[in-house]
């Protein structure tokens, strides 16, 4: 079955899904884009992905020419055309058709896209025995360059260090911030444990504001695990007691070898599988649901 791709209200086939090559977005990589997972025939954490899509609009005065409602409408629609009840949603706004200059004032009026389809990040078997990481030289974009919290098309920065990740044979790698502190990974927020606790870099130091990482803090929270933000560098991750990275694509996938060093056991941590474990729970009894 051919997917029903949504552009700006209509609805197409995967070989007519097309937007114009004068599209800002294709242009300049000038737009802003959300990834949502569906499980169990309900969206995962909807509103909330849907009010960081505005938010990183707000933040390169993008205007997105849908209210909140009306998107989270489009985007349970389109799950129902294409028979859903577990995927992954790409929905993207682009600055919209303008002319070969850098002007945004030139475009009309933004586009909105939503795919919702099937996606599978990283092999299974990784989530078993664990993935190994390593950092990589190019860093995260300066808060006064391209803030790292704006989820933004052009995504050159983290492809950049995605090149460098395979190039050295492995799936993901960390980021550091221009002050030598850990920031992220390419698509993926980071976490370590250490004496019980849990620890993630802040957002201060680069991270994305993820969806996922903030359920993860909520999920230990409430399990009485202590969680803190602190600058984090390569030291404390090498001398980590688990580690693990979040993401919705990703969810939550364990960490067992960073730079060549072995992470506590060189296995999967009990907290870390814990905290899995609730996270699966609560996704497939949570969202929006597609089907009412």
């Amino acid at each position: 079955m051919s997917l029903k791709i949504f552009i700006d209200g209509r609805y197409f086939g995967e070989r007519d899904a097309k937007v114009s090559v004068f599209d800002h977005g294709l242009l300049y990589g000038d737009g802003v884009f959300e990834g949502i997972r569906i499980y169990n025939g309900r969206v995962f954490k909807l509103k909330e992905h849907i009010d960081r899509l505005f938010c990183s609009a707000k933040a390169i005065l993008l205007d997105i020419p849908m209210s909140h409602s009306q998107i989270m409408r489009a985007t349970l629609e389109t799950c129902r055309k294409n028979k859903l009840r577990d995927g992954y949603i790409r929905l993207i706004v682009t600055r919209g058709v303008g002319t070969l200059g850098l002007n945004p004032n030139r475009c009309k009026r933004g586009s909105v896209i939503i795919i919702a389809d099937k996606i599978q990040v990283y092999p299974p078997e990784l989530y078993a025995r664990g993935m190994e990481i390593v950092t990589v030289p190019t860093v995260r974009n300066l808060h006064s360059a391209v803030n790292p919290a704006i989820k933004s098309l052009n995504y050159l920065n983290n492809i950049l260090a995605k090149i460098e990740a395979n190039n050295a044979g492995v799936e993901e790698a960390v980021m550091l911030n221009s002050e030598g502190f850990v920031a992220e990974c390419t698509a993926d927020n980071i976490f370590i444990v250490k004496s019980g606790k849990l620890f993630t870099p802040p957002l201060s130091a680069g991270a994305l504001y993820g969806i996922t990482r903030g359920t993860v803090i909520d999920i230990a929270r409430e399990a009485g695990i202590e969680v803190s933000e602190p600058n984090l560098t390569r030291y404390d991750l090498f001398n980590a007691d688990e580690c693990f990275l979040t993401g919705t694509g990703a969810e939550i996938i364990p960490v067992v070898k960073i730079d060549g060093r072995v992470i506590g056991s060189g296995k999967p941590g009990r907290l870390t599988r814990q905290l899995v474990g609730k996270y699966h729970a609560l996704t497939k009894a949570t969202g929006e649901p597609i089907y009412v």
